[in-house]
């Protein structure tokens, strides 16, 4: 019974951990949107498109969706 208390609330906390990491993560994909880096259109509108998805998510609740919009984002843009 203890491990299954400890176990809940370590994913509790992997949840939260995800909540607080989408911010940062939107604001490091800002912060390089604004020194106008350069891209190839379509990659410009995907980082854009995923940068927004993960906010909707992250929004929505589903942190690890966002995290790997926002990763996704921070790959192509070299994070």
């Amino acid at each position: 019974m203890k491990k299954l208390i400890v176990c809940a609330a370590l994913a509790g906390l992997a949840g939260i951990a995800a909540a607080y990491h989408c911010p940062a993560d939107m604001k490091q994909i800002d912060a390089k949107l604004a020194t106008d880096p350069k891209l190839a259109d379509a990659d410009m509108a995907k980082v854009k498109q995923l940068r927004a998805d993960g906010e909707t998510a992250h929004k929505a609740g589903k942190h690890d969706d966002a995290v790997k919009l926002l990763g996704d984002a921070k790959k192509l843009l070299g994070i």
